[in-house]
């Protein structure tokens, strides 16, 4: 069979394919193919109607509650910024009240979408810094609750509540721009927003004058609203912002692994079997 790769992926991945016989067209340009490129380059490929869709589930849940957690910390002590001014020559900060951040301990964490990510990141922020756990879910998550303690309370409580309010939701016509001006003018001044999410989640204009106005006092971006953000997006300029360019999987055991489950799938079902991870909806 003749199989089109879309990204390089990590060479185990490939090396299942090619040793179950198959032939690979690999697109090796660092940029995402437009649809008329991937219909074009699929013409010559083996292909079906009704083919049947999988992902690469729960392998990239740690590495991606670890993006979160960086961000969480970077925020709440400037780290990207100080980092930015130290580049530029200005070392010094001789006034004692200058570039201050808050502490973590103790303090509230809210998690909006707490599933695999959520969970993870919660179970480090508990165990780091001893946080509160409280979460708004489409249902109420069981193991949170035992292992963590964590108590299940409404979006509006959540807002009002959180020292911390990490976004690990999926996209959808419910959650898309909900994290508005309406929604920040809610939280506490001195909350912290972490999208490691989506960035459809929040509104990114609403975001910027949130922290402009001092409704919030931080924010921590994997992912942004459009994508990729461009260089002069004023929320770079922001001593208590920390923007990643959505690298939450973006580890040598998330990808190998998410190599792996893909090319697995792959291989079910080209050989005519049940796929492990299937996409039903």
């Amino acid at each position: 069979m003749k199989i089109f790769v879309t990204r390089v992926l990590p060479d185990e991945g490939l090396a299942m394919l090619r040793n179950a016989g198959h032939t690979l067209t690999i697109h090796t340009e660092k940029r995402e193919l437009t649809q008329e490129e991937l219909i074009r380059t699929c013409q010559d490929q083996d292909g079906r109607a009704n083919v049947p869709v999988s992902n690469t589930p729960a392998v990239l849940s740690a590495a991606t509650a670890d993006t979160a957690f960086l961000l969480m910390l970077a925020v709440s002590r400037k780290a990207f910024f100080l980092h930015k001014q130290i580049a530029a020559g200005n070392w010094g900060f001789y006034d004692p009240t200058a570039n201050l951040g808050v502490e973590l301990s103790g303090k509230t964490l809210g998690v909006f979408g707490l599933g695999k990510i959520g969970l993870e990141m919660a179970k480090r922020c508990q165990g780091a810094y001893g946080m509160k756990i409280i979460y708004h879910n489409r249902s109420v998550n069981a193991e949170a609750e035992q292992v963590l303690g964590a108590s299940y309370v409404s979006f509006e409580e959540l807002l009002r509540q959180s020292d911390v309010l990490s976004v690990h939701a999926s996209l959808t016509p419910q959650t898309k721009g909900l994290f508005d001006k309406k929604v920040f003018a809610q939280m506490k001044t001195s909350a912290i927003f972490i999208n490691a999410g989506r960035g459809g989640l929040h509104n990114e204009t609403d975001l910027l004058h949130a922290l402009q106005q001092g409704l919030i006092w931080g924010a921590g971006l994997d992912v942004t609203n459009p994508e990729p953000m461009l260089a002069s997006n004023p929320l770079l300029d922001l001593p208590n912002v920390a923007v990643l360019p959505h690298i939450g999987s973006a580890t040598v055991e998330a990808r190998t692994a998410m190599a792996r489950i893909a090319a697995s799938n792959m291989l079910a079902g080209l050989e005519g079997r049940e796929l492990p991870n299937p996409v039903t909806h």
